[in-house]
This record gives structure tokens, C-alpha cells and sequence, in this order.
């Protein structure tokens, strides 16, 4: 059955959806929404996400929404497709859902940061608010550090296998490398640097961004 993914292809979380079934080698239809257009606040698509962010798939009947569950839920459900995304061990596992709290809790919301004011705001016709970029750089900056330190110790941030835990961070970190000048901030720490240049030649990620 091809899994229904609603949204823009080229918005992150969706990226980060599209690369674990990519990896997964799960057959999938993005049907576009446009955010532009504000789409995604449509009674139609509120029907599947009530909160209004994209995305969210439809597998037969089955619909989800939040890019961190759904990259959960299929790297489960074809756990014996593809590679292992999730560790082989109940301990292994626990290491990646640690790395994805990580991603989440204390990597996103800096970069987030970063991304929206210096990306998105000049778009949009909006200030860019300097010193929450400069206290945001210096947090993220703090959270890359001790990465550095992990990925000194394992090829990959739940050991040395490549998983969700580092999957998650693709879409933003493409933004913040590729998008809006920082990417000595990854360059500039040499074990960092060996594994986003390390995640970013994996042909899934290629493919999504060829979409």
C-alpha cells in the first residue's frame, strides 16, 4: 500500500519523513500542501492534523501526524525492511530514543532559532531579533560541543550504527549549513563535521532532496 504523505516536500519535517521511508524502502505519494496558500489551516487538512502543521500520513486508514512519531512508527513497522533504525537491542534502542529527546529538546529549538529569523523572516518582511540570534548561536553552540565529545567516542550519535538519532537532524542542519552562513559551526568540530559530511551522502538523503 503506498503511504499518503501530506505536505511540501521541501519543508523540513517532511524531509525528515520522507528520508526514513526512503531508507525504509516504503512506497510513498506526497500529496502537496501549500503552505503559502495556507493550506495547512484548511478545514481539510485540520480533518488530519487538528493543529495545522505539516506533516501527516495516511496509511490505509491508519493517520498520524508529528514527524518524530512517524519516523518511529515505520522505522518499527518495517523493522526487518531496510536498515535498522532503531538499534538491535532493547539498550540500543534506548540510546537512539535518547539522542531523538536530545534532537528535540536541546538541539532544535536553538536552531530553530537561527533558521526562522535568518532564513525565513527576510521572506516574510520580518525583524530579525540580533540578540536572540547571538544567545541562540551560543546555546547551540554549547550543544554541539558536547556532540563533538560523543562523536569522538562512536562513528554515529547511538553508537556505530546510523539511526533515527541522526536522521533527525538532516532537514535543519542542511538549513543551517547550506542556507544561512553557519555552517563553521559543524566544520569548525572536526568529529561533528566527519558525521554530517557522513549522513549527508547517504542516498536517501540525496533522493529527498532531489524531490
Amino acid at each position: 500500500m503506498v503511504v499518503k504523505v501530506y505536505g511540501s516536500a521541501t519543508a523540513s519535517a517532511s524531509r525528515r519523513v520522507l528520508s526514513c521511508l526512503i531508507e525504509k524502502n516504503v512506497e510513498f505519494e506526497v500529496i502537496p500542501v501549500d503552505l503559502m496558500k495556507g493550506e495547512h489551516k484548511q478545514p481539510e487538512f485540520l480533518k488530519l492534523q487538528p493543529f495545522g502543521v505539516v506533516p501527516a500520513i495516511q496509511d490505509g486508514d491508519f493517520v498520524l501526524y508529528e514527524s518524530r512519531a512517524i519516523i518511529r512508527y515505520y522505522a518499527d513497522k518495517y523493522r526487518e525492511q531496510g536498515p535498522d533504525l532503531l538499534g538491535k537491542t532493547v539498550e540500543e534502542r534506548a540510546v537512539v530514543e535518547q539522542w531523538l529527546e536530545v534532537e528535540s529538546q536541546n538541539y532544535h529549538p536553538h536552531i530553530y532559532n537561527l533558521v526562522k529569523h535568518l532564513l525565513f523572516h527576510p521572506k516574510m518582511g520580518l525583524p530579525i531579533d540580533e540578540k536572540l540570534m547571538e544567545e541562540s548561536e551560543e546555546n547551540l553552540g554549547k550543544v554541539l560541543d558536547i556532540y563533538e565529545d560523543r562523536l569522538s567516542k562512536s562513528k554515529y550519535l547511538a553508537g556505530d550504527f546510523y539511526s533515527l538519532a541522526d536522521l533527525t537532524h538532516l532537514p535543519f542542519t542542511h538549513y543551517l549549513v547550506n542556507d544561512i552562513g553557519k555552517g563553521y559551526m559543524i566544520k569548525d568540530r572536526k568529529h561533528v563535521s566527519a558525521w554530517w559530511d557522513d549522513i549527508t551522502s547517504r542516498s536517501s538523503w540525496k533522493k529527498v532532496l532531489e524531490l
